[in-house]
């Protein structure tokens, strides 16, 4: 099944958050997680879920099931978003 993410900018932190989260799929498990830096305050966390936040500062992190592979497809989105 297509996640629909064809038509997203993938860029967009927050058009992947929004997408992620219509599909349902904000809250399912990684199957790699990652460990990332949060551009806000710097700090290391492990990502572990398509939509996350960093325990730091809030700052919500997306990404698509069908990139989730590759860390560097993880976007920010905005704080507490």
């Amino acid at each position: 099944m297509p996640c629909g993410c064809g038509s997203t900018n993938k860029n967009d932190g927050k058009q992947v958050v929004d997408l992620v989260r219509s599909k349902g799929k904000g809250d399912f498990p990684l199957r790699t997680p990652h460990e990332i830096v949060c551009v806000n305050c710097s700090k290391s966390f492990t990502m572990n879920t398509h939509v996350d936040k960093c325990p730091h500062c809030n700052m919500t992190y997306g990404v698509t099931p069908c990139s989730s592979m590759n860390k560097e497809n993880i976007k920010a989105a905005d704080i507490n978003y």
